[in-house]
């Protein structure tokens, strides 16, 4: 009963996104999206959560560390000795963005014996952007600071005092760059559409179609993926089935949900191909002089005993297929078999079709891809005239090659993996990886990297 019930609610939590991500595309370009993420109000929490200590840092230096004022001005009595952060969050705001609510604690000090604290808090509305240069921006669309005394030892008016204080504090300047008081900031959205390696000549990049959506659920991007292959953006298949990315019906305990389409998938391996990293060599355990014991046409043609090998390289662009719980990819080769190495020298050219069982998890923020099992392999001979007898000799010699080499040589190009959307200085953790009819989920927790060794740890 357990996986039944699992897929069974899992379809009832999901519910489908096209009419949101079809506004996201201006219908005049052919441009759609392949894959995707909705970071959640979970997601948002974690965000304020970490971004306070930095908000505290950026404060403090800010507010301690400012000119001081003229001796002859009122402010100069007034010395701000603490800052502390005491609230930070940062809400959805459906249809619209994000809600920043900031409460700090100031203690100052306006004469040797004298001390208040005041409370400066601020509301801002915050929404991220597309420049036109195609990147995303945290944009401020309003900010409302107030500042108000809570406790002091002085006997001045309290209004006059606060008023002081107000000269010493640049609320407007706190407003203009409240955005940075996050973790986030532009450059690390920037990041976002950086170009990523797969191979040494292939990579990929997550380049946003439009702003981001808000909905009840979370933040809603959608992506779509471009391939360069030695520095060239390669063109690809549109998708004959515009992408619907899933979005949970309920709330969902991840930071984020990433999505993939079989068509990314499909595209990835089409890339790999266009960079000729499917192209390989396989070894053969059989040499030339047993192959002749086998094969008497082949005594002649090779005067010393020499390993066999088979050079495979794709006639056709490979195809993903994604099910429940499974997810299958279908290479297309043609093997030239031959021996020796300069010049390496065929004595004949087979079609090999090869389907495999794909395994995907996740490590860090890399994508991990890796042929867990051959399902099926179709070897037929690229000549028409050799007899069925040879043929059947054929694949019993070749085919348990082409079984083990063929993953062995796919898993090692993608050993290092395939690096999923992600900012700056972010990684991914508990992640749950499930595969659908057409598309892959994948929630998980943002984890932001430490720098000294001890997790939220950062200058």
């Amino acid at each position: 009963m357990g996986r039944p019930a699992r897929r069974g609610a899992c379809m009832v939590m999901l519910c489908t996104l096209s009419v949101l991500l079809s506004l996201l595309v201006p219908a005049h370009t052919t441009r759609s999206p392949d894959c995707g993420g909705i970071l959640t109000p979970s997601g948002l929490r974690y965000l304020a959560e970490v971004s306070k200590p930095h908000a505290e840092s950026v404060l403090r230096r800010d507010l301690m560390d400012s000119p001081a004022p003229s001796p002859t001005s009122p402010s100069s009595r007034n010395h701000i000795t603490s800052v502390k952060v005491d609230k930070f969050s940062l809400t959805l705001v459906p249809d619209t963005g994000m809600r920043l609510s900031i409460e700090v604690d100031l203690g100052i000090t306006s004469a040797p014996s004298s001390t208040k604290e005041m409370r400066l808090s601020i509301l801002a509305d915050l929404h991220v952007d597309m420049n036109p240069e195609g990147n995303l921006e945290l944009v401020t669309s309003d900010c409302k600071p107030t500042l108000e005394e809570v406790q002091s030892t002085e006997e001045t008016d309290s209004k006059s005092s606060g008023s002081d204080v107000d000269k010493h504090i640049n609320v407007e300047k706190i407003c203009l760059e409240v955005s940075k008081l996050l973790l986030f900031p532009n450059e690390r959205l920037m990041s976002l559409a950086a170009p990523f390696p797969i191979t040494p000549n292939c990579q990929v990049q997550y380049l946003p179609l439009a702003a981001p959506m808000y909905s009840e659920q979370g933040i809603i991007i959608s992506l779509q993926t471009t391939f360069q292959v030695a520095g060239a953006v390669i063109p690809l298949p549109v998708s004959p089935v515009p992408f619907s990315m899933p979005e949970p019906a309920s709330s969902s305990p991840s930071h984020l949900i990433l999505a993939f389409s079989e068509h990314f998938y499909t595209s990835l391996f089409s890339a790999l191909e266009e960079s000729g990293a499917l192209n390989v060599s396989l070894l053969s355990s059989l040499t030339t002089a047993t192959l002749a014991e086998r094969i008497t046409q082949m005594g002649s043609l090779f005067q010393e005993d020499l390993p066999v090998v088979l050079q495979a390289v794709t006639r056709s662009s490979p195809h993903v297929v994604l099910e429940e719980d499974k997810a299958i990819v279908q290479l297309f080769l043609t093997a030239q078999i031959g021996a020796g190495s300069s010049p390496f020298q065929s004595f004949l050219s087979v079609n090999v079709d090869v389907t495999a069982r794909l395994q995907l998890s996740v490590a860090d923020t890399r994508m991990i891809i890796s042929v867990a099992a051959v399902e099926d392999i179709g070897l037929s001979l690229a000549t028409s005239d050799v007899g069925p007898i040879l043929a059947a000799l054929l694949e019993e010699l070749f085919l348990p090659t082409i079984r083990e080499e063929v993953p062995a040589q796919i898993n090692k190009v993608l050993r290092q993996g395939v690096f999923l959307p992600h900012i700056a200085s972010f990684t991914y953790t508990d992640v749950n990886i499930t595969i659908h009819k057409d598309y892959v989920l994948i929630p998980c927790n943002l984890q932001l990297e430490a720098r000294t060794g001890e997790a939220r740890t950062w200058e």
